[in-house]
């Protein structure tokens, strides 16, 4: 392992030190973590307080790292899509110098659309604050970051007089842009046969672009071929519309002068069309004057905001007709500012610098100095960074000890592995965790941890140690037993059976050892008979106790299990729209379900309710704004 090859200054050229953040002493790679860069920071506290109103029964917690490798699916969420200068568009950690995607460029009285060029991308790390929009989109920037407006540019936060003053966003603000993005289609079975459905126009023409003709040969002779003629469905699925959508387009579809249309239609895929476009609520009108040989033609209206979402929620092959040169910034998409909130984090953002100096995110005219987050941006606990940018706070023993010595803490009950695991994989080279047990332990302070990472084990002697001064409390998250499922959902961590074998070691060294089931996941680990066979694995494994709980999923961690579960289970989408509509948590006729399950298996083996580690249900339901999937 090469971790003292490397630091701030010598790493550059590999992969550069966030600017800006505090105490940083070097960035490190290293081959056992590719794609996996450990910024080690001098922190100045590390004992940190839950605000006020939260529902966990603490209120202290230590995160010795902020970021964390075990990659869990519910943990962290999707990336900003940003527009492609051929009309796609592509993640914002997946830009790279060089990628050409739209920006924008004044002309007399208006901004237009224009091509550009990536010149940079990096990250660095800055006070968050969430932006909430008229339609429930939510921003994390900086407050440095700037938006465009209907009054120009404004920075996110600032004053009206003094040093800080400059113009920036207040309630009542419309941000300019298109609109957010839709979600792009699943390369499903349905949707392949809904595009040679639409390539064929119901008549079997020829002649198509290049690019759908590459598709359509895929789909003819790849992994799993279709054959032609392909049948109709009688009643189409979502996918087969969208599949059918983009193959009318590849097929003689056009998009000049700002207008869509769909022209050639015989009177069945005129039909199938129509059909199509009202189940996804587009504006359309049939254009018989336009239509000759008995054909009929289709025109999409409402702008350019409605034609870049049939473009996204179809994907046509055809990128070269979805240019958007050139057109002027319009949109009645409702984004008016409703709130700018400080979420009291310093977070790792992403930044580019283009050739405009901006660029084009989830359909707000971002300028450069961006941020990834929440339900478009990255977050620190939310976003592809999280697994791979870890700020290691490598003095956190030391710094915990001076805080925990002063006569104005009362020792309060400390909890570990809150927010990122202790026990995460790179605790093996950093060992900062037996200097954090020893610290509490000496200062009469009790603590719990709750990990998924069998290094604990290491560290049994030193709990035992400050188990005769103080409570600790240890507790383990096993969600599942499917190991199949577990590398997708949870693909850095231990597997099922390594977790019961680290219950097993705990409680034999003679701590008690409680269990977090969580999250248990509906329609996919919540039947009586998963449970049963989970919680008897637990038990015999020698748990003391167990607390089972449903999925929580907050802003920025639900994007991103909302995509996952669309592409791995599509089925059970309806499902999580009933049970968790626009809340973080599950409805509450479903935890009283859950509940009724879970406590007659309890009792049947012998597990006590665990209190020590489960952050209790809400008291209400949370609305985030964000509606799953």
């Amino acid at each position: 392992m090469r971790w003292n090859s490397l630091s701030a200054d010598r790493a550059g050229a590999e992969q550069p030190a966030i600017p800006g953040l505090p105490g940083l002493v070097r960035s490190v790679r290293t081959p056992e973590f590719a794609g996996v860069v450990f910024h080690e920071v001098l922190a100045k506290s590390v004992l940190n307080k839950v605000p006020g109103g939260s529902p966990m029964p603490f209120r202290w917690t230590v995160n010795p790292y902020r970021g964390c490798t075990h990659a869990c699916s519910y943990c962290l969420h999707g990336d900003t899509p940003v527009l492609m200068a051929d009309g796609t568009t592509k993640p914002m950690a997946d830009l790279r110098v060089g990628d050409r995607v739209y920006g924008t460029e004044r002309r007399g009285s208006y901004r237009h659309y224009v091509p550009t060029e990536v010149l940079d991308h990096w990250s660095t790390v800055k006070p968050g604050y969430r932006v909430t929009l008229a339609d429930g989109t939510q921003l994390i920037a900086s407050g440095d970051h700037r938006f465009l407006t209907e009054r120009g540019w404004k920075h996110v936060t600032g004053d009206t007089s003094g040093a800080a003053r400059r113009p920036h966003l207040t309630a009542g603000n419309k941000l300019m842009g298109t609109g957010r993005f839709a979600q792009p289609p699943k390369d499903t079975a349905d949707y392949r046969r809904g595009y040679l459905c639409g390539i064929a126009r119901g008549d079997g023409a020829a002649g198509i672009p290049v690019e759908a003709a590459g598709r359509v040969a895929e789909y003819l002779t790849g992994d799993l071929p279709l054959t032609l003629p392909v049948e109709w469905p009688r009643t189409p699925t979502d996918e087969w519309r969208k599949g059918l959508l983009a193959g009318v387009f590849d097929a003689d579809g056009t998009f000049a002068h700002r207008i869509l249309r769909l022209p050639n239609l015989s009177a069945r895929t005129l039909a199938a069309v129509t059909e199509a476009l009202g189940a996804f609520g587009f504006r359309h009108a049939v254009e018989s004057r336009r239509a000759p040989d008995d054909r009929a033609c289709v025109r999409v209206d409402g702008g350019l905001a409605e034609h870049l979402r049939l473009f996204h929620t179809t994907d046509p092959a055809a990128t070269g007709k979805r240019a958007i040169d050139d057109a002027a910034i319009k949109s009645g998409a409702r984004l008016g500012v409703v709130s700018v909130e400080p979420l009291g984090l310093d977070l790792p953002l992403f930044d580019i610098t283009t050739g405009t100096g901006d660029f084009i995110a989830n359909g707000v005219v971002s300028h450069n100095c961006f941020a990834r987050g929440s339900h478009t941006y990255l977050d620190l606990d939310a976003g592809r960074d999280f697994d791979s940018q870890i700020v290691v706070k490598v003095n956190a023993a030391q710094v915990l000890a001076r805080q925990l010595a002063a006569p104005s803490w009362r020792r309060e009950h400390v909890a570990m592995g809150s927010n990122t695991d202790p026990y995460q994989r790179a605790e093996g080279r950093y060992k900062i965790m037996p200097g954090i047990i020893r610290a509490l332990g000496r200062a009469g302070t009790p603590f719990s941890i709750l990990t998924k990472g069998t290094l604990l084990t290491r560290d049994l002697p030193d709990l035992l140690a400050a188990r005769q001064d103080v409570g600790v409390g240890v507790g383990v998250s096993i969600a599942l037993l499917d190991r199949e499922l577990q590398r997708s959902l949870e693909p850095g961590t231990a597997t099922p059976q390594a977790r019961l074998e680290l219950v097993r070691r705990i409680t034999d060294a003679g701590l008690p050892c409680g269990v977090m089931v969580a999250p248990v996941l509906p329609g996919l680990t919540d039947s009586v008979e998963q449970l049963d066979s989970l919680l008897a694995a637990i038990a015999a494994a020698g748990a003391t106790s167990a607390s089972v709980m449903a999925l929580h999923v907050r802003p920025g961690a639900r994007e991103w299990f909302a995509a996952w579960l669309a592409r791995e289970h599509p089925a059970l989408v309806p499902l999580y729209r009933r049970v968790y509509g626009t809340s973080s948590y599950a409805d509450p006729r479903y935890r009283q379900s859950l509940s009724a399950r879970v406590a007659p298996l309890l009792r049947r083996h012998g597990l006590a309710v665990s209190a020590a580690v489960r952050p209790p249900e809400p008291r209400v339901p949370v609305d985030d704004q964000l509606t799953l999937l």
